[in-house]
């Protein structure tokens, strides 16, 4: 009865050893293989592409001097009417055209300045605002827009308010392609990081679309624009 009982705690330890040992390589397996699952390489991939504007917002300021009220804005509208006409004749549709109110100046009321009397009391500032889809008209007309100033519209320019905004609308419809294209770019990247690497390029773990960026080609072609995005990949490696 000893010897059976011996023999069964024997057969019983031997299990038990070939148990753990099996439990042990199992785990160092299971442990090797999730760290290999763990190894990755993040990426980036650029899209960049050029569109032309949608929109054209362009502000024709002017400026007009009198010593009297009534007189001056007799001038402003005059001068409002004849940039209308000019406009209008030239292929801009009346509802593109708004304006401002004239900001009106009285320099007899201010407390501070030169001791000497200005030339005009008051002085006025207004803006004619084309606000179009059709860029090219636009643009034609502003290299004529020196014929009014031979008629004697003093025109403004170089400051902010005067200064044509080039807007691009469609942002929406490119974001799709641009998006694919960025995240191809970056595979291709990985794909040769794999391979030097000696590697295999797995899924992808994580990824995150950068922000779209629409910008002015250069200060001279201010109506086309460069839109580009970066996405951020990291995919899984394994041997």
């Amino acid at each position: 009865m000893d010897n059976n009982q011996r023999s069964n705690a024997i057969i019983l330890g031997i299990c038990i050893f070939l148990g753990l040992a099996t439990l042990g390589y199992l785990l160092g397996n299971a442990a090797i293989r999730y760290k290999e699952y763990e190894r990755s390489v993040t990426v980036k991939g650029l899209a960049e592409h050029e569109y032309p504007a949608d929109i054209v917002i362009w502000p024709i300021q002017f400026t007009a001097a009198s010593n009297d009220l009534e007189s001056l804005y007799d001038s402003i509208e005059g001068s409002t009417t004849r940039i209308r006409t000019f406009l209008t004749t030239r292929g801009i549709d009346p509802a593109e055209i708004s304006l401002s109110t004239p900001a009106i100046t009285d320099k007899s009321a201010q407390s501070y300045g030169n001791a000497v009397p200005a030339e005009f009391r008051y002085s006025a500032v207004q803006t004619v605002t084309v606000y179009s889809r059709n860029i090219e008209t636009v643009r034609m007309l502003m290299g004529d827009l020196a014929q009014l100033g031979k008629q004697g519209i003093a025109f403004t320019g170089g400051n902010y308010q005067s200064q044509t905004e080039y807007i691009f609308t469609r942002l929406n419809e490119v974001k799709p392609a641009m998006i694919e294209e960025a995240t191809t770019k970056a595979r291709e990247v990985a794909l040769k990081f794999a391979e030097d690497s000696q590697s295999r390029l797995g899924k992808i773990k994580k990824a995150s679309q950068g922000q779209f960026s629409i910008s002015a080609r250069d200060n001279n072609t201010p109506h086309i624009k460069n839109v580009r995005v970066v996405s951020t990949v990291e995919y899984y490696l394994s041997d």
